[in-house]
């Protein structure tokens, strides 16, 4: 291949709106379009109909992930439409071989995904010899959400086969050209383009990427930068969502309105209102954490107010949230400071030094062990334990691509029911 080829996943369960960001990711300089596994489960054979139908002159791949039966799901895939269709590569080498003799049958090709294949280059040089045409570096999504990538594996077999190489798993418009000079020959990109409010500038910014692989430059970030820039991105609602709407703790409200706290939580366990643990955890939190106290749910004495607050901004503390109450809103409001409190209260405790900190608690009804991640916005509080951090980070963050996506289609006249096809999708 002289040029590198772009690839569209259309990873979707609606065929009208898959062939509308087929249009548009066309229009941005996509060279292929693929029907993606979820689509061809959700409407069968017609996706690759309708899509060959609509762009008769683009190469359509099928991603049918054959397992079994490689001759008659070939076969299927080509007569209706596909130019290439892809095979799980740890299939059976029997399967692989029935799939070989229909795509040449057939006059397409095999494009064989080395997802899970646990020694893929010993696998990926057996499969050029038994006739397939391209291999697939693939890290699947929920892999990819624990922080694994492709481009490992894309650089092992760049140097190892011959056929052309395709990559795929979370591409953007930065590892697109990262993974050409790496030695990929196709470019796969699926929910970077088609949960794009704007499919067509976003197509251009990774074919940009891929033709100019030089100019792409890399910022390496610490995991914990890493989980933190990402969570700053995305809402309390989208994490919820990504968590499967657990997390979110209750009765909080947020003093200041319209502000952020994203942070690693230091956990203060503390008693009718005694403001001294409280106060003391803010020398041994760090920039952008977050303070989190338990004070029981009392709602008539403030463990917190004013020159706490003060303390955290002098120490770059990312928020504070109390089961309990606060003081002093009016000076706090003035600071626009991310506080999230179950009340407001005037009456203040004595520094008695009761209870600890850095314990596990239980706070506004979600536990919370130090460490553990904290998003709290308008909407709420959402607590991401520590282990799954980058992970929910990583979801959360695709949800709110998704609805960028169906707030595009929304605002072009259709309506949340129609983007949906809820009466399609309800449970029978």
């Amino acid at each position: 291949m002289n040029k590198a080829i772009l690839q569209v996943a259309l990873d979707l369960l609606e065929l009208k709106r898959a062939l509308q960001i087929a249009k548009e990711s066309i229009l941005g300089g996509a060279d292929w379009i693929e029907a993606g596994t979820p689509l061809i489960k959700s409407e069968g054979m017609k996706a690759l109909r309708s899509l060959k139908d609509q762009f008769p002159d683009t190469v359509l791949v099928a991603d049918m992930k054959v397992a079994d039966t490689g001759s008659l799901e070939v076969e299927m895939a080509a007569k209706s439409g596909a130019d290439i269709v892809c095979i799980l590569a740890d299939a059976d080498d029997s399967v692989i071989e029935e799939a070989v003799r229909a795509a040449r049958l057939y006059g397409i090709k095999l494009m064989a995904d080395l997802i899970n294949v646990s020694e893929p280059v010993t696998r990926s040089s057996k499969l050029e010899s038994m006739g397939v045409d391209i291999i697939c570096a693939h890290i699947g999504i929920d892999q990819q959400m624990t922080g694994k990538n492709s481009g490992d594996l894309l650089a092992a077999l760049s140097w190892q086969i011959g056929v052309p190489i395709a990559v795929a798993g979370g591409i953007d418009a930065e590892s697109a050209g990262d993974a050409i000079l790496k030695g990929a020959d196709i470019i796969i990109v699926g929910g970077n383009i088609t949960r794009s409010a704007n499919v067509l500038e976003s197509t251009k910014k990774i074919r940009l990427s891929m033709d100019r692989p030089s100019a792409v430059t890399w910022k390496k970030s610490s995991h914990d930068q890493e989980i933190r820039e990402l969570l700053l991105q995305v809402s309390s609602p989208n994490v919820t969502d990504a968590m499967h709407r657990k997390g979110a703790m209750s009765g909080l409200i947020s003093v200041c309105g319209d502000v952020k706290t994203v942070g690693k939580a230091v956990t203060v366990q503390t008693f009718a209102g005694d403001w001294a643990k409280p106060v003391e955890a803010i020398e041994i939190a760090r920039e952008n954490e977050v303070i989190v106290i338990n004070n029981d749910g009392v709602t008539n004495v403030a463990p917190w107010g004013e020159l706490a607050t003060l303390s955290c901004l002098q120490k770059r503390i990312s928020g504070v949230v109390i089961d309990g109450a606060v003081r002093d809103v009016d000076d706090i409001r003035k600071m626009n400071f991310p506080l999230f409190a179950k009340a407001v209260a005037p009456n203040a405790g004595e520094p008695k030094g009761f209870g600890e900190i850095n314990a596990e608690i239980r706070c506004c009804g979600q536990y919370v062990r130090p460490g553990d991640w904290i998003v709290g916005d308008e909407s709420g509080v959402v607590v991401i334990p520590a282990e799954r951090a980058y992970e929910i980070a990583r979801r959360a963050l695709e949800v709110r691509k998704n609805e960028a996506r169906i707030r595009e289609e929304i605002g072009r006249g259709s309506t949340l029911s129609e983007v949906s096809e809820l009466i399609r999708w309800e449970k029978k």
